[in-house]
This record gives structure tokens, C-alpha cells and sequence, in this order.
């Protein structure tokens, strides 16, 4: 894996070099009409879907929290929220999203965010040998181990997919 192509180079792709955790980025031609982001991906990569995760963050009283859930299911913000021991959550706002994390909506990864947050993957990632996640840019996946994902997050499982 860790293998890089030319120009390729996002934070993401960085923090896990640097971190000498094995991955492969996946470039593929985005389409800005798609109307999906992740299944987009899914499809232009010849993935089964629900290996594909999205990012998304939720504000709580706790401050902002990030939800990595498949593409194929949506957010449960009731679950994220008691997952992080946080009363409610509420979607965060798209520019505050972009803010926080140094990355444009529909390329936010998980990985090598400007700010660190609390981050929680959906349990089901642990049915794949290898997840792909957003590589830090709209048009690039990266492919990570789902436990290697949570060390490189400091994420936790939960069930917050609906």
C-alpha cells in the first residue's frame, strides 16, 4: 500500500505517511453534477458501497464532533451524540465544517484535519478488511484498515448509522 501518484499529496495522504500506516489512494475523475459524493466514488472505483464511508460533522455541546458512517446510510446524530457522551448534536455548518478541518465539502477526510476532533466510525467498518474514506480532496479515496483508521483518528466504534 502507502504508494502515492505524483501530485497526490493531501494531509491525509501525509499524517498517514508519517505515521507509516499503510494505505492506497484511489484518484478517480470527479464529476461536480454527481449527487452523491460517495457513491460517486463507489462507482468510479468499482467498490461495493457500503465500504465506502463519508465525514460529516455534528456540533454539540461538547464542541464539533465527527461522524464517519457509510454512504450508503445517513448520520444518526441521536447515536453520535450519545456516543460522545454529548446531550444532542446538530449538523455543523458546511463553512464551519470546511474551517475545522482544512478541507472542502465532499472531500473532507478524517484524517489530517486542521483542528483535531472527537471522532467516532460507525461499527460497521469492522466487517471489511479495508474501508475507504475521503483521501482530502473531491475525486481522491484513500483505503485504510478500519483499525488503523481509529488509531490514526483516535476514533472509537459506535453504531451511529441509521
Amino acid at each position: 500500500m502507502a504508494k502515492r501518484p505524483a501530485g497526490a499529496g493531501t494531509p491525509a495522504s501525509s499524517a498517514l505517511a508519517e505515521a507509516g500506516i499503510p494505505f492506497t489512494l484511489h484518484p478517480y475523475e470527479h464529476d461536480p453534477a454527481a449527487p452523491s459524493y460517495g457513491l460517486e466514488a463507489a462507482d468510479a472505483l468499482g467498490v461495493e458501497p457500503d465500504r465506502v464511508f463519508k465525514t460529516l460533522l455534528a456540533d454539540t455541546e461538547l464542541g464539533i464532533v465527527v461522524g464517519v458512517v457509510p454512504v450508503t446510510g445517513m448520520l444518526d446524530l441521536k447515536a453520535l451524540a450519545s456516543a460522545v457522551g454529548a446531550k444532542r448534536a446538530t449538523m455543523a455548518d458546511p463553512a464551519v465544517a470546511e474551517r475545522r478541518t482544512g478541507y472542502v465539502v465532499g472531500g473532507i477526510s478524517p484524517i489530517g484535519q486542521k483542528t483535531r476532533h472527537v471522532t467516532v466510525v460507525d461499527e460497521t467498518a469492522q466487517l471489511f478488511d479495508t474501508v475507504f474514506v475521503s483521501g482530502g480532496r473531491r475525486g481522491l479515496d484513500l483505503e485504510i484498515a478500519p483499525a488503523d483508521l481509529l488509531v490514526v483518528t483516535g476514533a472509537a466504534y459506535a453504531p451511529i448509522a441509521r
